[in-house]
């Protein structure tokens, strides 16, 4: 089993950052929502933020090493893990952080496939190793990021039952769902889905299965895909569904959805903070890091 974790937080946060009228909120959560990295958002017991119940899982599923990109901005992050660039014990967790530089002519970064590549730029031992990769405005619960660990497929992703997950229905229906085997092998993944074609992509138990980036990699194998990994015709930008997509095109039979049925916790807008606090309260009323 392999024991890094690389954690997406160098987005720019835009949804988070946008104008909403909330009466659950209070200020100085209003101005953490509008000038902090999503997963630094204090929503936990304590202020704490949600990144640190996202490492408590890391460390409860026996994850060491732990990589958080940030963006050129991000020196809150080491305020909160730790003032070196690598190295930092947090935990018992060894935290280091890479950066995601936006390229010359753009005003935001160039999406999670860009974030990945520069992050492995940086710390190339990771090039011949495994690793997963997650976000850090999810709440993946321990056994999911152990799942992640424990597969013997060299790439792989949580497969989530859509039904599962505790959402609005108009937000789950724009998720994009993948395209399972009889093996739960991926053959696909298809954004933007049309009630039409949701009967086609039901896998063997009948489920309706997405992503919410939480993969585990071959790190020898993936490099040339996240090198080359064309942009985003629609959203222009480089994303790691279409680096997985051509690597499975590449090496058919390589990438396992792992079925999972359960919720996950999900920082992306202001409207978001009230439900995550809630289920914070409810299922970690502690922070116990003796795990």
């Amino acid at each position: 089993m392999h024991n890094n974790l690389i954690i997406l937080a160098g987005g720019a946060s835009s949804r988070m950052k946008k104008e909403a009228v909330l009466d659950n909120l209070s200020p100085e959560e209003i101005a953490q929502a509008n000038e902090r990295s999503k997963g630094l958002i204090g929503v936990g017991s304590s202020g704490r933020p949600l990144l640190d119940y996202l490492l408590l899982n890391a460390k409860k599923a026996g994850y060491k090493n732990i990589y958080i990109i940030i963006g050129e901005q991000g020196e809150l992050f080491k305020e909160f893990y730790g003032s070196q660039n690598v190295n930092n014990d947090f935990h018992g967790l060894n935290i280091s952080f890479a950066v995601q530089y936006i390229p010359e002519g753009r005003v935001k970064p160039f999406g999670t496939a860009d974030a990945l590549f520069q992050a492995v730029e940086q710390f190339t031992e990771l090039n011949t190793q495994q690793y997963s990769v997650c976000n850090s405005d999810n709440l993946y619960s321990a056994e999911a990021l152990l799942a992640l660990r424990e597969t013997t497929s060299p790439n792989a992703f949580i497969a989530y039952d859509r039904d599962a997950l505790e959402f609005p229905s108009e937000r789950i229906s724009r998720f994009a769902i993948a395209k399972l085997d009889k093996n739960n092998q991926l053959l696909d993944i298809l954004e933007k889905p049309s009630a039409e074609v949701l009967n086609d992509y039901k896998d063997v138990e009948g489920k309706i299965r997405v992503s919410m980036n939480a993969f585990k990699f071959n790190g020898s194998t993936l490099y040339a895909h996240l090198k080359n990994c064309p942009v985003h015709p629609e959203r222009d930008e480089k994303e790691l569904p279409t680096v997985l997509l051509n690597s499975v095109k590449e090496n058919p039979n390589t990438t396992l959805g792992i079925p999972f049925s359960e919720h996950v916790p999900d920082l992306t807008a202001k409207e978001d903070i009230a439900d995550v606090k809630e289920y914070l309260q409810k299922y970690y009323p502690v922070l116990d890091w003796n795990v």
